[in-house]
């Protein structure tokens, strides 16, 4: 995935990004903003004193010299990070490193993190990446890096460390809920390029759709996507499942035009912040490339920003039944800034919101049918399983079975996953009463 940098013609222009974390942050848009009103505050000179005299003081009489840069640096660091979680200050080489991932190709491991207490929180995995394969988990908390406590660190310098070559090797050491001790993986970094969507036939004329991350063009993938299910159904398509589990966002614009394929009128999302061009509403402006079909969308606790956006549109606008558990609840815009060192600040600019003016941030999007974790399970069938004649040990094979070849059948992702056969079955329902109606 090829995205173009916005050229920046001057110091005071910054652009705006909808993610989860710099590791996967792509832009968006130019927005033209003084930095300093006239009509701001008046700054407050006695804490700038102190700050002063403070700065004097760490020069003057700290055990070991200090660099001048580098204080205002770290001082600026603690300001930024007491705010928010998505709020940081860019040195030159971390702005350099976010721009290079906005390429949709980078080395690392594939993971998608957020701060949370000093450590990081996995949000999720990306799919069929390193820490995808090697079971890394939402939830799970990074403690160290290659035995290098995770507290203490920034968040870029965090994801610096777990970003490289492809090919090297790098050790996590993660607190996993429910476990008591320390789990260590080592995994090898790798290419990691985003396939933001997968399509498959799950059932006769169901099909299944699945987004891992939002960029400029899954919008266009998923019409493509929607097409080979009606060709491979034979035109005769009757409902999806769209899977938005473990997906933590990225492009705005690709979120938009993923619901705008599903709805044919009404908005789509607005986002509200302090300042005039932090406020924006977005409509459908395209037809329905469903028709009306049944649509299920499933999420859990990875799905978030964009993912929410979709999830909480075509919920609003009853046009899908959302199924699984509540979303991560990142309901923020940022705004990178570039300053005149070449450094950036990632600010906090704007919340935004579903079409009925529901705020998801801090508290996710909960769905209409609430379906956990679910897990097959091997152990002996309760009470009130039914038995049938089949199912008894030693039992008269049937004359056909024992004149039939043995068939071997495929699984289908409904054989391996508890949710997606509860969605299939849904849609199923939902078919049938579009039917009777």
């Amino acid at each position: 995935m090829k995205t173009k940098t916005i050229p920046i013609p001057n110091k005071k222009q910054h652009f705006r990004i909808l993610t989860m974390s710099t590791y996967a942050v792509l832009m968006v848009c130019c927005l033209q903003t003084p930095i300093i009103k006239a009509q701001d505050k008046k700054l407050p000179l006695d804490e700038l004193r102190v700050f002063s005299e403070v700065f004097g003081l760490i020069k003057r009489d700290y055990v070991d010299k200090k660099d001048d840069v580098d204080l205002l640096e770290q001082a600026i660091t603690g300001m930024l990070g007491g705010l928010d979680p998505h709020s940081s200050y860019l040195s030159p080489d971390a702005f350099e490193e976010l721009q290079i991932g906005t390429e949709g190709k980078f080395g690392g491991l594939g993971i998608e993190v957020t701060f949370e207490d000093g450590f990081l929180k996995v949000v999720t995995p990306i799919d069929d990446t390193p820490a995808h394969k090697a079971g890394i988990q939402p939830g799970d908390i990074i403690t160290q890096l290659d035995g290098a406590p995770v507290k203490g660190m920034t968040l870029d310098a965090a994801i610096g460390r777990m970003r490289g070559e492809p090919g090297t090797e790098i050790k996590l050491t993660i607190a996993r809920e429910g476990q008591s001790r320390a789990l260590s993986f080592t995994l090898k970094r790798a290419e990691i390029k985003i396939q933001s969507v997968r399509s498959s036939v799950l059932s006769e004329k169901f099909g299944y759709i699945r987004i891992s991350q939002f960029t400029a063009s899954t919008g266009t993938s998923l019409k493509l996507a929607i097409t080979k299910l009606k060709s491979a159904t034979e035109n005769e398509l009757e409902g999806v499942i769209l899977d938005l589990r473990n997906n933590p966002g990225g492009v705005l614009n690709g979120a938009i035009d993923v619901t705008d394929a599903f709805i044919s009128d009404g908005m789509i999302v607005s986002t509200r912040g302090r300042t005039e061009t932090s406020t924006s509403e977005f409509s459908s402006t395209q037809k329905d490339e469903l028709e009306g079909l049944p649509l299920v969308v499933l999420v859990n606790g990875g799905s978030a920003s964009a993912s929410e956006i979709v999830a909480g549109a075509l919920q609003d606008h009853k046009r899908a039944v959302v199924m699984g558990s509540t979303t991560f609840g990142k309901g923020s815009v940022q705004t990178i800034v570039p300053l005149r060192n070449g450094s950036a600040l990632k600010i906090t600019t704007a919340r935004y919101y579903t079409p009925l003016g529901r705020s998801i941030q801090a508290t996710g999007i909960e769905p209409d049918i609430e379906s956990g974790n679910l897990v097959f399970s091997d152990k002996a069938p309760s009470v009130g399983t039914r038995v049938s004649e089949a199912k008894l040990a030693g039992h008269l094979e049937s004359e056909e079975s024992q004149n039939a070849a043995p068939e071997e059948k495929s699984k289908s992702l409904a054989d391996t996953d508890p949710l997606i056969r509860e969605a299939l079955n849904l849609l199923k329902a939902l078919s049938i009463a579009s039917h009777n109606l």
